[in-house]
Protein backbone atom coordinates (compact mmCIF):
# COMPACT_ATOMS: atom_id res chain seq x y z
CA UNK A 1 0.00 0.00 0.00
CA UNK A 2 1.21 3.75 -1.50
CA UNK A 3 1.80 6.55 1.24
CA UNK A 4 -0.45 8.51 -0.48
CA UNK A 5 -3.13 6.10 -0.43
CA UNK A 6 -3.08 6.03 3.19
CA UNK A 7 -3.16 9.84 3.70
CA UNK A 8 -6.28 11.25 1.73
CA UNK A 9 -5.36 15.09 2.47
CA UNK A 10 -1.93 16.55 4.00
CA UNK A 11 -2.93 19.84 5.63
CA UNK A 12 0.20 21.96 7.16
CA UNK A 13 -0.97 23.63 10.83
CA UNK A 14 -0.86 27.68 10.55
CA UNK A 15 -1.55 29.66 13.52
CA UNK A 16 -3.83 32.26 13.14
CA UNK A 17 -1.26 35.52 12.62
CA UNK A 18 0.42 32.88 9.89
CA UNK A 19 -3.19 32.64 8.03
CA UNK A 20 -4.31 36.96 8.03
CA UNK A 21 -0.60 37.19 7.09
CA UNK A 22 -0.63 34.54 3.97
CA UNK A 23 -3.60 36.14 3.01
CA UNK A 24 -2.50 39.60 2.83
CA UNK A 25 0.30 38.10 0.33
CA UNK A 26 -1.15 37.76 -2.49
CA UNK A 27 2.00 38.83 -4.50
CA UNK A 28 5.42 39.27 -5.05
CA UNK A 29 6.32 41.91 -1.73
CA UNK A 30 9.58 43.70 -0.70
CA UNK A 31 10.66 42.07 2.82
CA UNK A 32 12.07 44.58 4.33
CA UNK A 33 8.63 46.61 3.88
CA UNK A 34 6.87 43.98 6.64
CA UNK A 35 7.18 45.20 10.33
CA UNK A 36 9.61 43.34 12.72
CA UNK A 37 6.89 41.28 14.06
CA UNK A 38 5.43 40.13 10.38
CA UNK A 39 9.11 39.29 9.11
CA UNK A 40 9.25 36.96 12.09
CA UNK A 41 5.76 35.14 11.10
CA UNK A 42 7.17 35.31 7.27
CA UNK A 43 10.52 33.61 8.43
CA UNK A 44 8.13 30.70 10.65
CA UNK A 45 5.76 30.77 7.09
CA UNK A 46 9.55 30.10 5.01
CA UNK A 47 10.21 27.11 7.50
CA UNK A 48 7.15 25.55 6.84
CA UNK A 49 7.78 26.04 2.65
CA UNK A 50 4.51 28.45 2.50
CA UNK A 51 6.58 31.47 1.28
CA UNK A 52 9.44 31.17 -0.29
CA UNK A 53 12.26 34.43 -0.48
CA UNK A 54 13.53 35.60 -4.01
CA UNK A 55 16.51 37.83 -4.72
CA UNK A 56 15.61 40.19 -7.22
CA UNK A 57 18.65 42.59 -7.72
CA UNK A 58 19.23 44.32 -4.48
CA UNK A 59 15.69 43.60 -3.51
CA UNK A 60 14.68 40.47 -1.26
CA UNK A 61 10.88 39.27 -1.98
CA UNK A 62 8.67 37.68 -0.42
CA UNK A 63 6.16 34.98 -2.67
CA UNK A 64 3.54 32.80 -1.55
CA UNK A 65 4.17 29.09 -2.59
CA UNK A 66 1.38 27.95 -4.77
CA UNK A 67 -1.37 26.38 -2.52
CA UNK A 68 -2.95 23.09 -4.09
CA UNK A 69 -6.46 22.80 -2.83
CA UNK A 70 -8.23 19.46 -3.77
Amino acid sequence: MKLNELISSFDIYKTNEESELLERLDKPAPYETFAERDQIIIDNLIKKSLVSKVRYGNITLVVPNEQISS
